[in-house]
């Protein structure tokens, strides 16, 4: 189970785990005809890849997926809450709108999807979740209050879900991806793009597919010792800090 996986980290993960042979369910709220298709696209030699409608900050409509996908699959092994927003601004002209906004997108959607799944993979005594943070939960440029309280929360959340869930046999980390190519970092890439390859030891952006090859490694069992952990995946942007 993927949140926003239609594009972007996303849908570089839902690309990445059915090509594992998983079966795959993502979440979209938009553009129902391009995530359908990338469903059918993706549903090739066996695997099933279905895409969700739904909004992630919803509680009623988290409860409703998790629960729609036990029913389907008859159990759920592996959670990715990726869906993310930002909505940049100086706090001094940030309005309330543009803070909730973000807040209940990223962080609440963990919430909402982590308790919808955590009693099912309890029961399993198996699970995996992974969620997704950011460099910007340490390392937090202007204007990015909303966005890095919301990261730096899930980080402080999924370490109190590893704790409450290892007994189980479910353990909870976080990829903190650092400046990846997609759309939603579009804007920032062309105004600085240079600058910031420049800021990253490796001198090259990230791609959806290093975070989707991170995301796969904590989902799988060569990692069933590792819960609680922070997986930045940045091309060591943060070793020097950002400027």
């Amino acid at each position: 189970m993927v949140t926003g996986g239609s594009r972007g980290i996303g849908r570089g993960i839902v690309e990445s785990l059915a090509a594992a042979g998983a079966k795959v369910a993502f979440v979209y709220q938009s553009s129902k005809e391009a995530a359908e298709k990338l469903a059918a696209d993706l549903s090739v030699n066996g695997v099933e890849v279905w895409a969700i409608q739904g909004n992630v900050a919803s509680k009623a409509d988290a409860d409703r997926i998790i629960q729609d996908v036990i029913t389907k699959w008859s159990k759920l092994d592996i959670l990715v809450n990726n869906a993310g927003i930002v909505r940049d601004t100086l706090l001094a002209r940030m309005t309330e709108e543009q803070w909730k906004e973000v807040i209940d997108t990223n962080l609440t959607s963990v919430f909402n999807f982590c308790q919808a799944a955590t009693m099912p993979m309890m029961s399993a005594r198996y699970g995996r979740i992974i969620n997704m943070s950011s460099v910007s939960a340490d390392f937090s440029n202007p204007g990015q209050a909303n966005y890095a309280a919301s990261k730096a929360g899930i980080e402080g959340f999924s370490r109190c879900m590893a704790v409450e869930l290892a007994k189980r046999n479910v353990t909870v980390n976080c990829v903190a991806p650092g400046f990846i190519e997609t759309d939603m970092t579009a804007a920032v890439m062309n105004a600085a793009g240079d600058k910031i390859k420049q800021a990253i030891p490796v001198r090259r952006l990230g791609k959806p597919e290093d975070i989707a090859h991170a995301v796969l490694f904590l989902a799988a069992d060569e990692s069933s010792y590792i819960t609680g952990q922070v997986l930045k995946v940045d091309g060591g942007l943060t070793l020097g800090g950002m400027t």
